[in-house]
């Protein structure tokens, strides 16, 4: 009875209000003229719209507010003048470092007028193979090259030659590589525990892969009236999604990681969910220190919100799937898991088959469908096809399936077995040295150290010079070896760790001295607030990449004829 009159005590309060502001509308609007009230209510309403867009944009207002003040801020004549004079100096740096030849040799510009000969050709290739200089086949580069058998590499040249011509564009023209396509899919969706609905494509590798997922999920979101998708993913998830959301019009919200596990803050993803949401995102297991996020967690919310749950696995998919078998179980991460949608895993990594080779696999075939891309009305004809590629290397395709009918299930699993067990010894050895850390509680291949003592791209620099090629972590500062089947040959792991303790003993005796050399730079990179700017050196390293000059910072190693050494 009590809530009955409360009830009605507040819809008399209610009506009171609207009566007050009816007549203050009212009230305002008595001497203005018709043309005048429509006027004001279109302008309010172009306001409000104006408004909305402004504050609610895929980025956000605090990035957009940051960069528009050091756009302000490089307008500043001196100020502008040194900062561009310090980006020239590292693009030249750079340029110098990427685009120097040995002497005698030159840049081709132009096709030669006669066509070289078979021999000819050859011989220029064992020309170009000795600007190798890091010697991966030793075991000194993390991940890069997963295997590199040298029997492996004999059948593969063999079949991608067989298959060389081939285009899975055109199935009726080459049935056999749409057959082997189809069943390298089917093998993978096995490998993850899908069910007689679960499917997929092979793409060109991790990337591709996860594009494809993104630009399902964006497509079905855009299905439902969701005019602006959001990507959920952790902040360690692979920069692939970044490319996605630019390149698909989306919105990648990053979620913060649980700073002692570096796994996703779960939590913070429930609250991160709203009507925008198109999927989320876990990796199994992530890039930079080697976590395999929450799964079963995530994907309750999944369930829950009725979202689709990407798992990223390109990295270490065609390990995790073998570790139970090699003696090293770990929670359920794929189809297993009730709300796990996708799943991305690389074929080129440690399903050792050549580069350029990828799977996207989903749980159901209603998903595959919002991957396609089809012209109905193409005036060459119904066009057609499955994933960003129209015409593919059939001779990939081919190669890739021939590596896994070639390794079998025992040949992965030995090969899991190795990996797994020398990743693990090095985290072990890692872990009792004094002076550094291992994050979190890697699983699979990959161990990430970090310091609280000394800059750790000292420690960087200092195994650069011992001939290690690890990868440079930035938020937090970190570097990280990813093991491959090169690094389980005999005492790379014990060179390794003993390179490690040596070195940082000899920092700890001296742990605050300053950085140089590229662990500065990779430092500064970091604390640059413009991040504009690191934007713009790597748009100059990828220039390089393409250059066929010699830059300015070259004239001192050239000789006479203009060549660089």
């Amino acid at each position: 009875m009590a809530e009955q009159v409360a009830l009605e005590v507040y819809k008399e309060m209610v009506l009171l209000y609207v009566e007050q502001g009816r007549q203050q509308v009212n009230s305002f609007c008595r001497n203005m003229e018709p043309w005048q009230i429509i006027g004001a209510t279109v302008m309010t309403t172009l306001g409000a719209v104006w408004i909305k867009d402004f504050l609610f944009q895929q980025e956000s207002l605090k990035s957009r507010i940051k960069k528009q003040c050091f756009r302000l801020i490089r307008k500043i004549p001196f100020v502008g003048v040194a900062i561009q004079n310090q980006l020239n100096k590292a693009l030249d740096d750079m340029s110098a470092s990427l685009c120097t030849l040995k002497e005698g040799m030159e840049y081709t510009t132009q096709l030669p007028t006669q066509g070289l000969s078979q021999s000819q050709v050859l011989a220029k290739i064992q020309e170009y193979q000795t600007l190798n200089e890091v010697q991966w086949e030793n075991g000194c580069v993390s991940g890069g090259v997963y295997w590199g058998d040298a029997t492996l590499t004999k059948l593969l040249v063999q079949v991608y030659g067989d298959f060389a011509w081939s285009n899975p564009l055109h199935p009726d023209i080459f049935p056999g590589v749409r057959k082997m396509e189809a069943e390298v899919v089917r093998m993978a969706c096995s490998l993850f525990h899908g069910g007689p609905n679960s499917c997929g494509t092979v793409t060109s590798g991790g990337t591709e892969s996860i594009l494809m997922a993104c630009k399902a999920y964006r497509d079905m979101a855009h299905e439902r009236g969701v005019k602006h998708p959001e990507i959920l993913a952790p902040v360690s998830v692979h920069a692939a999604f970044d490319k996605a959301a630019n390149y698909f019009g989306m919105k990648l919200v990053h979620i913060p990681l649980d700073k002692k596990t570096m796994k996703v803050d779960v939590k913070a993803m429930r609250r991160a969910i709203g009507r925008s949401t198109a999927m989320l995102v876990c990796s199994a297991p992530q890039f930079p220190h080697g976590i395999i996020d929450p799964i079963e967690e995530v994907a309750k919310l999944a369930v829950r919100y009725n979202l689709p749950l990407h798992v990223d696995a390109c990295l270490g998919g065609f390990l995790i799937v073998f570790m139970a078998k090699a003696g090293y179980p770990l929670a359920p991460f794929d189809f297993r898991v009730k709300g796990v949608t996708s799943i991305s895993a690389d074929t080129h990594k440690y399903g050792y088959a050549p580069k350029g080779s990828s799977v996207i696999l989903y749980s159901d075939k209603k998903y595959r469908h919002y991957q396609y891309f089809v012209a109905p009305d193409w005036q060459g004809g119904i066009y057609a096809s499955p994933s960003i590629a129209g015409s593919r290397p059939g001779g990939i395709i081919a190669a890739c399936w021939a590596t896994m009918m070639h390794m079998g299930e025992n040949g992965y699993i030995d090969a899991t077995r190795k990996v797994i067990s020398t990743a693990r010894k090095i985290k072990e050895e890692i872990s009792k040295i004094k002076g550094v850390f291992v994050f979190g509680e890697p699983e699979v291949s990959v161990v990430a150290i970090g310091s609280d003592v000394f800059d750790i791209f000292r420690l960087s620099n200092a195994l650069t010079s011992k001939g290690w090629n690890l990868n440079t972590l930035q938020f937090p500062s970190s570097i990280h070896i990813c093991c491959t089947v090169l690094h389980t040959q005999p005492g790379v792991a014990d060179q390794f760790v003993h390179d490690v303790r040596e070195q940082v003993a000899f920092i700890m005796k001296n742990p605050k001295e300053k950085t140089t050399g590229m662990g500065a730079i990779y430092g500064m990179a970091q604390s640059i607030p413009d991040r504009s700017m690191v934007t713009e050196v790597s748009q100059g390293f990828l220039d390089c990449l393409y250059s066929t000059e010699v830059s300015k910072s070259n004239t001192n190693h050239m000789n006479g004829n203009g060549k660089a050494h």
